[in-house]
């Protein structure tokens, strides 16, 4: 497949890194030449400097016989149009562009992207992505990251695993004997900063991180077993009152069960703007460092902090600074993934990436094969992907110990019809099943090809 990467950033580099690792033909654009350099130069990648929005410049990329074009510049307006130019210009059939401004992403002016007005295929909103992230690891606070899989029936949940947890040192394969009702699986162990899909027979160490499938049901106990507690969250703090923060703010509003929620943004305009578009939440105008504010806002009573200014190290400080004062919980929002490190001697609980998530999204429309949806892990270490199995899969119709899954690959969970099943090896998968499957970076390109049948499927 030939794709056009416009914005050599840090989600267009990721792109490029996965399509170009799976012997994709990818040509990366930038106005900026050093972005350029730094892709062509890391990457088995093809790059042009320019503007991408330029019919010309296009062209040098090899626009006429491209199959796809990812815009994901920082601006909007040069991704609309060179999604545009893509179309008009050098018909190129499947265009994806990320959008930030709200405006653009309201749903009553949705008929904006037709083909006869402006042909865009997949609109990326990154922070509805990153509200959405947020608003999972509140669902979750005892575990570093989570995602929804399978309509919403499996959690991918991330746990750090304590030196009191309750089974370590247990050989994977005794989980199920000793919890012979639980339905969760372990599907990815981070250890010493190396993550790997474990055996049968690997066990569970203290200060390991741990990825498991879940049934959402069971989340609780399965946290339970593992050591972790999943508090209700009811007070929570909102550091930051821009798209994300307001994102957040509004689902919460929406709950059936009723949360207090807080807002702290620093910009008066922002601010006002948050409060009138806000029905219950109280929002305080100020900077999210000072402590008189911190604690007019009562974060010391509240089950959670979400620091998601637009500024990294002012998240990490009043991620620091409000559990200082006696908050239980801090997540955090960062773009600069050289700062997740410094999350555990911080005692940051969890933290969201804004382009991992714009990567992940991305990735799930590009995907062969009836993919559903992809979730990045790490940084692009592993991914897990959710796929229909089609008649004309080489994994329909066969049981799971006879697929000739890579080495680091594990089925997660099984979906048959609206029914989630735990996969054993002697589960035979079928047409039309939903499976949810891990698996690190360098097996992507086998799993697609177990599940993909042609370039129709798109």
């Amino acid at each position: 497949m030939k794709v056009i990467i416009c914005g050599a950033g840090q989600v267009g580099w990721q792109i490029a890194r996965h399509l170009s690792g799976e012997r994709n033909d990818v040509t990366v654009v930038d106005h900026n030449p050093d972005l350029v350099r730094r892709a062509t130069d890391t990457l088995d990648v093809q790059g042009v400097a320019g503007h991408a929005s330029y019919p010309d410049i296009l062209e040098r990329a090899g626009a006429r016989d491209a199959d796809m074009i990812i815009a994901a510049t920082h601006s909007d307006e040069v991704n609309m149009v060179t999604c545009q130019v893509a179309h008009s210009v050098f018909a190129i059939q499947r265009k994806i562009a990320r959008l930030r401004a709200q405006s653009y992403l309201d749903a009553i002016y949705s008929d904006l992207y037709r083909r006869d007005h402006l042909p865009i295929d997949v609109v990326i909103s990154p922070e509805k992505e990153v509200a959405e992230a947020a608003l999972q690891r509140l669902s979750a606070p005892a575990a570093f990251d989570t995602e929804s899989f399978l309509d919403g029936k499996a959690q991918l949940l991330g746990i750090n695993i304590a030196p009191d947890c309750p089974v370590i040192n247990t050989p994977l394969r005794q989980l199920t004997d000793l919890f012979s009702t639980l339905d969760a699986i372990v599907v990815g162990i981070r250890r010493d900063g190396t993550l790997f899909a474990p055996g049968a027979g690997d066990q569970i160490f203290a200060g390991d991180e741990v990825y498991l499938f879940t049934r959402t049901a069971d989340m609780t106990r399965t946290l339970e077993i593992f050591g972790k507690t999943n508090e209700k969250q009811e007070r929570i703090v909102i550091i930051g009152g821009g798209n994300v923060g307001l994102a957040v703010a509004r689902a919460l509003e929406q709950r059936t069960d009723r949360v207090r929620v807080r807002v702290i943004e620093k910009n008066r305009r922002i601010a006002e703007d948050a409060a009138d578009a806000l029905e219950r939440t109280i929002v305080l105008n100020g900077d999210g460092l000072d402590v008189n504010l911190l604690t007019e806002a009562n974060i010391a009573g509240a089950d959670a902090v979400l620091a998601v200014t637009d500024d990294d190290k002012t998240n990490l400080l009043a991620a620091v600074r409000a559990k200082g004062l006696g908050c239980p919980m801090a997540i955090c929002l960062t773009n600069d993934p050289s700062l997740v490190p410094l999350m555990g001697p911080l005692n940051i609980d969890a933290y969201i990436n804004p382009r991992a998530t714009t990567v992940s999204s991305i990735l799930r429309h590009i995907r062969h094969g009836r993919v559903r949806g992809v979730y990045s892990i790490g940084d692009a270490e592993a991914e897990v992907i959710e796929a229909q199995v089609l008649s004309t899969s080489p994994i329909s119709g066969q049981r799971i110990r006879d697929i000739d899954f890579p080495e680091g690959v594990l089925v997660g969970a099984v979906l048959k019809g609206d029914k989630l099943v735990k996969p054993t090896a002697a589960l035979r998968i079928e047409e039309g099943d939903v499976i949810a499957i891990f698996c690190m970076a360098d097996d992507v390109s086998e799993v697609e090809r177990l599940l993909q049948v042609s370039i129709d499927f798109f």
